[in-house]
This record gives structure tokens, sequence and C-alpha cells, in this order.
């Protein structure tokens, strides 16, 4: 296992983080703290969770990944573990959560961070994420921006504010944004800059073979601003898995949960997900182990987040970083995306 410095910090991670969006819903308690053992005897040091989780959300389950992930936590040597967690933003109808109060002014995010350390049973988090954007952005399967959706929400320096207070109230060590556009991520960093205020570390957005977007926009922007990318999905809910192909209703959250996972019900799905799995087989690969590799392979990859629902899919997922893929491979998958680009944004 390799360990990055995200942004300009001192945080170091694994270069696979754990995502608990299962645990409590498609995994139970036990399940998910075997999970947590079996990653972090890989060396996995990094655990991404949310106060909304698990997914899909709903006011039954609400909060219950982050208690999964605090009863374990709370045996572990707290300073061994990076903990990051999210705060869920407005304009999603998601009114269980802080009585539907999810601005992300100092008062909603104060309640948001309270909550999270309570049930996740520690004093602070190492990294806090705005899980998505409190502004009209298109996110989660939309790919147009639609100026005729406005609507008023906090602005971004009263939000950096907000946090530079939770963090010298030691609640939060550093935070980072997700689902974010260019535009949002440089402003952030723009406002911290001018106003002396600590600026995000991290950027956490889906990327996989179905969605490269990242690389258009967003990978100059990181760059040059040195904000980590922690890629999230790359799996895109288990269609690069193959599963989907022979076996259109295989049991998954594709299949599990009805209207989840929109990003992957677009035309050029299908036969983007048929093309990859063609060229893994080829090459003597599962279609997981080239779908992961990939991601694992970009050089703007910080810290890919990986999910499982089983120990042998952890498993898998982990022993795909030992698989290193030829620049003559590499040249096969950009053929393949510029024939599908980005199916699934």
């Amino acid at each position: 296992m390799k360990y990055k410095t995200l942004g300009d910090s001192a945080l170091r991670v694994s270069e696979v983080c754990l995502g608990t969006m299962t645990f409590g819903q498609q995994n139970s308690e036990p399940e998910a703290h075997a999970q947590l053992d079996r990653a972090f005897a890989a060396g996995v040091n990094f655990i991404d969770t949310a106060e909304m989780y698990p997914v899909p959300p709903q006011a039954a389950t609400c909060g219950r990944t982050e208690e999964i992930v605090g009863n374990w936590l709370v045996r572990q040597s707290r300073q061994q573990v990076v903990v990051a967690s999210k705060a869920a933003g407005p304009s999603r109808g998601l009114n269980w959560i802080r009585d539907g109060q999810l601005g992300f002014d100092l008062a909603r995010l104060r309640a948001a961070i309270e909550g999270s350390l309570q049930r996740l049973r520690t004093d602070y988090i190492d990294l806090y994420q705005l899980h998505w954007p409190a502004r009209n952005q298109p996110m989660f399967g939309q790919w147009q921006y639609d100026p005729a959706k406005e609507s008023a929400s906090t602005p971004i320096l009263e939000t950096l504010e907000a946090l530079a207070t939770l963090m010298r109230e030691g609640k939060i060590r550093h935070f980072g944004v997700s689902n974010e556009h260019p535009w949002g991520v440089m402003e952030f960093v723009r406002l911290a800059r001018e106003h002396g205020l600590p600026r995000p570390l991290s950027l956490q957005n889906a990327y996989s073979l179905l969605n490269r977007s990242y690389e258009s926009g967003l990978a100059e922007v990181c760059h040059r601003e040195n904000v980590s990318l922690l890629p999230y999905s790359p799996l895109a809910f288990g269609m690069l898995s193959g599963k989907y192909l022979d076996k259109p209703n295989a049991p998954g959250r594709i299949t599990q949960f009805a209207g989840f996972g929109q990003r992957y019900s677009k035309e050029n799905v299908a036969p983007a997900v048929a093309a990859y799995a063609a060229l893994a087989g080829r090459n003597g690969l599962t279609p997981t182990q080239l779908a992961l590799a990939f991601v694992y392979s970009r050089w703007f990859s910080a810290s890919t987040i990986i999910g499982a629902t089983s120990l042998a899919q952890l498993d898998e997922n982990l022993g795909a970083l030992a698989v290193q893929l030829p620049p003559s491979l590499l040249t096969e998958i950009d053929t393949i995306h510029l024939r599908y680009t980005n199916p699934a944004p």
C-alpha cells in the first residue's frame, strides 16, 4: 500500500479509501466491521462516510453508517485512522436530516458536525467535506447547467468562515468539497487566499471509465491549486464489473433500489461497459481489475474510494492495486473512451 499527502497538508492517506455507504443497508454491522478489519489489515488507513448514509438515503436509516463506523473506530488507535465525513447540502428533499436545515452557514454546519462526532464517537474529523454544492449545479447524473433553477444559497465566503470557526474549535482538522465543478473549486480557493481562510484539501467526485469528465476542466484547476482528487464510484455502481451484461437483474444497487443510479441508465452506458469488458478479457483481466487499475493509475488520483458488499469483492478491489496497465492497453482504453465519451456524467 502506498500513501499520499492530501493537498498542502501533512495528512497522509492510503492510495485506497474504504467507502461505507452500504453499511446499515446492504451490510450489517458485523459485515461492516469485517470489511473495516480486512481493509486496515491490508494497509488502508482512510475511511469515508457521511451523515446521510447509508445510500439510498431514507429517514429510517439516516446516520446509521456513522454509528457503525463509530462502534468500530472507538476500538482503534484514533491517530492511526483518517476519518472523512460529509455534511449534506440543501435542495435534494432530505428533510429528515437536521429537520431540513441543510444550508452551509455556521449554525447548520455546527449541527451537522456535532451530530457526526456523536455518531462516530470521536472528538474530531480529519477531513470534513461539503457533500454537494449549496448553489444550483447539475450533479448526480444531471449534466446541463440551467440558470433558471437559481435560488438563494449560503455564500461560499460565509461557508469558509464557518469551516474556519469549526477548525479553530478542533472539531475539524481539514475540509474538502464534493460533487463540485471548476468554478466552485476555484472560488473556494480564491476566497480562501484573499481572506486568509483555510483552503480545501480535496475534491471527491465521481470518476471511472464511464465518467472521465474530471479530466477536461477540473484536472487543471486541481493540479495548479494543489487540490487532491478522491475519486468515487470507480466501478460505476458495479456496472463496470460486467455483472449486468449477461444478467440485467443481477443483485446490486442498480437493481435493488428503484430509480437509483440514474447516471447509469443512459443510452451509451451498456455498449461502453461491453467494450471495456471485452478489452479486459482480451488482456487476461476481469472487468473489475481493468476498471480499478485504470483509476488507481491516474496521476491525479490521490486516494480512490472503493465500496463492497462482501469480503470477496473487497479482496478483488484491493488486489487490483497490483495490476499494471501497459501503455498499449491504456491507448485502447482511450480509443473506447473517444467512441463512448463520458456516457455516465
